[in-house]
C-alpha cells in the first residue's frame, strides 16, 4: 500500500477514535478501531491508550494472525495489540468486503443487553434499511477467544453486532462508515429504551418491513442473514419474487426457522 494512503488511514482511524470519545462511544482506554491495509496486514490503534487522544504515530500494524509485523517508531515502540483483535480478524477473515472494524461500548446497547432486551427487531425504518436486524450474542468473556467464536457465524450476515453485557461491533468501507453503524445501534437502543418506558409496542407492521425490505435490496445493502432474520423477528418471510407475511409464528416454529437459515447459509458459505 503506498504511504499516503496508510497515512490517510492512520489520519482517518484518529480521527474516528476522538469522535467515539467525544460522542461517549466509549470511555477511558475502552474500544477499538483498526482498518485494513492489504490481504495481508491491520492498521489498528494499540492496547492501554484512550482512543479520544491516541495519535496516528501509536496506531500499530499486525498480521492476520494477531503479530506485529511494522518496524517500532518512538511513539509506539512498547505499544502491544489490543486483546480484542480476536474480533477484528475474525471479522476481516470472515468478510473480504470489509475495510475497517470499530468496536466500542455505548451505554445504552450495554444496558439493553443485561436486560436481555433484544435489538433484533423492526423498530427504525433507517436501520431495517441500512444495517438489517441487529443481533445480540451469547455473553463471552472479553479479550478471549469466545469472542471471536461469539461473533464467527453472525458477522458473515451482518453489519452491525451488540455483544451481550460487552458493547458493539460493526463493519464498514471505511473507519468512518463503521463508526456510523455505532451511532445508528445505540440510537436505536435509546430509541427501544424510551418506547419501553412509555408503554410503547415499537416493532413495524410486516407490511411496512416489507417496502423497506425492497429500499434495502435496491441499494445493494442486503446480507446474506437477511432472509431468516427478516423472517423471524419481523415477520416478513421471503419467497421467490415476493415478500409475505405469515399471520402467526410459534416462538419455538420461528427458532426451528432461524437455526435451518444459518445452517443452510453457512454450508453455502463453506461450499462457496
Amino acid at each position: 500500500m503506498p504511504v499516503s494512503t496508510e497515512q490517510h488511514l492512520r489520519r482517518e482511524i484518529v480521527r474516528v477514535g476522538k469522535l467515539l470519545y467525544d460522542k461517549g462511544l466509549i470511555v477511558a482506554t475502552d474500544g477499538n478501531v483498526s482498518a485494513r491495509l492489504d490481504a495481508k496486514r491491520v492498521l489498528a490503534t494499540p492496547s492501554g491508550l484512550c482512543k479520544g487522544f491516541v495519535t496516528p504515530e501509536q496506531l500499530i500494524v499486525v498480521d492476520l494472525d494477531g503479530n506485529r509485523v511494522d518496524s517500532p517508531n518512538f511513539a509506539n515502540r512498547n505499544l502491544k495489540p489490543t486483546s480484542e483483535m480476536r474480533m477484528h480478524l475474525e471479522a476481516y477473515r470472515r468478510r473480504p468486503d470489509v475495510g475497517a472494524v470499530v468496536h466500542a461500548h455505548p451505554a445504552t446497547s450495554v444496558a439493553l443487553s443485561i436486560a436481555g432486551i433484544d435489538l433484533a427487531e423492526c423498530l427504525i425504518p433507517e436501520v431495517i434499511v441500512t444495517l438489517g436486524v441487529v443481533p445480540t450474542t451469547e455473553y463471552a468473556t472479553p479479550s478471549s477467544d469466545e469472542n471471536a467464536r461469539a461473533i464467527r457465524d453472525l458477522i458473515a450476515g451482518h453489519d452491525a453486532i451488540v455483544l451481550r453485557r460487552h458493547g458493539t461491533l460493526t463493519v464498514g468501507r471505511d473507519p468512518f462508515d463503521a463508526l456510523l453503524k455505532t451511532e445508528s445501534v445505540e440510537q436505536m437502543s435509546r430509541v427501544a429504551f424510551m418506547a419501553r418506558l412509555l408503554g410503547a409496542s415499537p416493532t413495524l407492521p410486516p407490511a411496512e418491513v416489507e417496502k423497506l425490505i425492497a429500499q434495502r435490496e435496491a441499494l445493494g445493502l442486503s446480507r446474506s442473514a437477511d432472509v431468516g432474520d427478516f423472517c423471524v423477528h419481523c415477520g416478513v418471510c421471503h419467497l421467490p419474487g415476493q415478500h409475505t407475511a405469515p399471520e402467526t409464528r410459534n416462538p419455538d416454529e420461528a427458532k426451528f426457522v432461524h437455526e435451518v437459515t444459518e445452517r443452510v447459509l453457512r454450508r453455502m458459505r463453506d461450499e462457496g
